[in-house]
């Protein structure tokens, strides 16, 4: 029985140990997540660099260039995009920096679209962050022996593996001649295949290079969420020149592929709690001396221009500057004003042609009156009863066309007093509330005149009198063109243009062949 006691007391104390050593490794391991999980889940900073990136609209200059980047080869910028290489064999092309980028971290996000007909495309395109500027080279259009890194995305299977299109990330120092044959697969220090050719959405990869570790993500381009990135490859304690040049290139060989480049955005990346260099330290100070002394050539132009046009023009001093131009308000009134006198002149022209229109009608009554009399003296009363009625109905039609449009000539002069009212309302102070009441008004009564036209026009077809005793026939008027004339002018006009289409058709498919 002692013994069992005993027994029972070294087991006791034993599991007692071992819980109290299990509880103290558990609150260590505890302890040390707590302190290292803030630091791990941190992010760093990013600082957009306008200096290093390019975007539409508004991409190019009017010259072709873009600003902060050097374009060679074939590569084409436009007002949206950068089109490094066309859909034709055997092309280069490439998108460099000016400047030299000087900071350590950095994360570049690259908007582009490959696209071409064929099922396989060639050859690819390549981003880059290399030392010197790679303006011209056989590897997707840039230098080889490249000291940094590449990123390529590889449309073309040239091993013929079946692995492609996908993306490698190759580094080199300067001395490494790239391995085409094998697709770069046996230099390529990380990769994933990803097929991004002819997506409905463009295709977006961001690329990171932080504390050593660059990270390739991607959006497959079957979305259009900006942020929908998925995993591509990640290449750990890797070492690049910590100045050097961003460059994007691509290639295309005995097939082709456009290779559009919508936007390459660069952000500089900082540890948490390490504040960035301001601007300013990134300029030398002879460039600074150079553009504050431009500055200044040019503070003293613009005085001397000021005081020249204020002696010529006196009457001007005093006044502040902003009051020379146009603002958001003005530019509204001016709008407005300017839409009341369209519709003025508009209704101007109606009322000068319904006054024609009178002047005819009257015209027109007075020879029918006179016929009518001239008639009635000669034979008698020969006229039978029916004739008699025919014109009697003729009268009475032209007189009412005379009372409509008359009463049409009136509602126009009413609509161009309420304009004119309304224009002098506008210059002692345009309000709201009488604008919109004028233009009101002033729709009403063009509603009014078209419903007039519109009744007028169907009384005068449906009238039958007209169709039995006819009014005076104007003289012809000498035609400029004759019919024949015009029918040739027109059929010799048809032919070229079609073709010049079917010249256009085959001049475009010639340039679209490959194999």
């Amino acid at each position: 029985m002692a013994v069992s006691t005993a027994q029972r007391r070294a087991v006791s104390s034993l599991f007692f140990i071992l819980t109290f050593l299990t509880a103290l490794i558990f609150h260590c391991t505890e302890a040390d997540n707590g302190v290292g999980s803030p630091a791990s889940e941190e992010l760093p900073h990013r600082r957009f660099e306008y200096k290093y990136s390019f975007k539409g609209p508004h991409l190019s200059q009017s010259d072709g260039s873009i600003p902060f980047w050097v374009h060679s080869g074939n590569a084409i910028p436009s007002a949206d995009q950068v089109r490094i290489t066309p859909s034709l064999r055997s092309q280069r092309g490439s998108v460099w920096t000016k400047n030299r980028v000087s900071f350590e971290h950095w994360e570049a996000e690259v908007t582009f679209r490959v696209s071409g007909r064929g099922r396989m495309g060639a050859d690819g395109l390549a981003m880059w962050f290399t030392a010197e500027q790679g303006l011209d080279g056989p590897v997707y259009g840039a230098a080889d022996k490249w000291n940094g890194v590449g990123v390529f995305f590889d449309s073309f299977d040239n091993d013929g593996k079946k692995n492609n299109p996908a993306i490698l990330v190759v580094g080199n120092n300067g001395n490494l001649v790239y391995d085409h044959q094998n697709d770069g697969t046996t230099q390529a220090l990380g990769t994933c295949l990803r097929d991004f050719r002819n997506k409905p959405y463009p295709i977006r990869a961001k690329i990171t290079y932080y504390k050593k570790t660059l990270t390739v993500m991607l959006n497959n381009g079957f979305t259009p969420d900006k942020e929908d990135y998925e995993f591509c490859t990640k290449v750990d304690n890797m070492i690049i020149p910590n100045e050097g040049f961003f460059g994007i290139s691509a290639a295309t060989g005995g097939l082709a592929d456009d290779h559009d480049v919508l936007s390459f955005l660069v952000f500089r990346l900082s540890e948490p709690g390490q504040q960035p260099p301001p601007p300013e330290s990134e300029i030398p100070k002879e460039e600074k001396d150079k553009y504050q002394e431009e500055f200044q050539n040019f503070q003293q132009e613009l005085d001397k221009k000021k005081e020249e046009f204020q002696k010529e023009h006196p009457d001007v001093q005093g006044e502040p500057i902003e009051d020379l131009f146009e603002s958001v308000n003005d530019r509204e009134i001016r709008q407005v004003f300017e839409g009341q006198n369209r519709i003025h002149l508009e209704i101007k022209q109606l009322h000068r042609q319904l006054a024609m229109i009178l002047d005819e009608q009257r015209r027109y009554v007075s020879v029918i009156t006179d016929e009518i009399s001239k008639k009635g003296n000669a034979e008698s009363g020969q006229l039978d009863t029916a004739s008699q009625q025919q014109l009697g109905s003729v009268v009475a039609s032209q007189q009412e066309v005379l009372k409509n449009l008359n009463e049409l000539k009136n509602s126009f002069y009413e609509s161009l007093k309420q304009i004119s009212s309304g224009q002098q309302h506008g210059n002692t102070g345009l309000g709201s509330y009488e604008t919109i009441q004028h233009f009101n008004d002033i729709k009403e009564h063009l509603h009014m005149v078209k419903r007039d036209v519109e009744h007028l026009v169907q009384k005068n077809v449906q009238n039958p009198a007209e169709k039995a005793v006819k009014c005076p026939e104007l003289p012809p008027m000498p035609a400029c063109l004759s019919t024949v004339h015009f029918i040739i002018f027109i059929v010799v006009q048809s032919v070229l243009f079609l073709c010049y289409i079917m010249y256009k058709g085959q001049q475009e498919a010639a340039a679209k062949k490959f194999f």
